[in-house]
């Protein structure tokens, strides 16, 4: 899971997107330079899979979805970025 996550580059940017408020599939592809639909849709679904992220959707039309990090994922979220502190100091020790 570790591998899949970490492995696909958008998902740590989709976790500080939802952590600042941008929920929505529509509002993540405006704010990332790169980021295609498809390729946001892969990785929220592959999180929604894992149970970092739950999907809302909303009874209105034009239909309506959000994407919150779950308790787990929060717990996820914060091992993710001590093995990211983790790599800084390991390239500081090197340089």
């Amino acid at each position: 899971m570790v591998e899949a996550i970490y492995g696909c580059k958008w998902s740590l940017t989709v976790y500080q997107l939802v952590a600042s408020g941008v929920n929505r599939p529509g509002k993540m592809v405006r704010s990332v330079d790169g980021l295609s639909t498809k390729v946001l849709n892969d990785c929220l679904r592959k999180n929604v899979d894992f149970g970092i992220l739950e999907r809302i959707a909303y009874p209105e039309i034009p239909p309506r979805v959000e994407y919150v990090v779950t308790e787990f994922g929060e717990k996820f979220v914060r091992i993710l970025d001590e093995l990211e502190q983790l790599q800084k100091e390991i390239e500081a020790e090197t340089s």
